[in-house]
């Protein structure tokens, strides 16, 4: 995965999850089987803060899998 190819997952990411905009992703590479035929996946995870009604902060964890061309397969959250 390239740096173009992130910063256009990063962009996706910050527009549904304004929050963890401008953070700095944590990527790693996944295998999905042993063969070296078979394409590799990445795991991308994003967090961010923000505040809630009552003033408290909130950490949003985004991870997002994409393929080797940039395609985001997934996207979850968790608070």
């Amino acid at each position: 995965m390239n740096d173009r190819q992130l910063k256009s997952i990063s962009s996706q990411v910050s527009r549904k999850f304004p929050e963890v905009s401008g953070a700095r992703p944590s990527v790693k590479r996944q295998t999905k089987s042993k063969s070296k035929s078979s394409p590799s996946t990445y795991l991308i995870t994003y967090r961010g803060k923000s505040k809630a009604a009552d003033g408290k902060s909130i950490t949003r964890i985004v991870r997002v899998t994409a393929n080797d061309s940039g395609k985001i397969l997934k996207m979850t959250t968790s608070r």
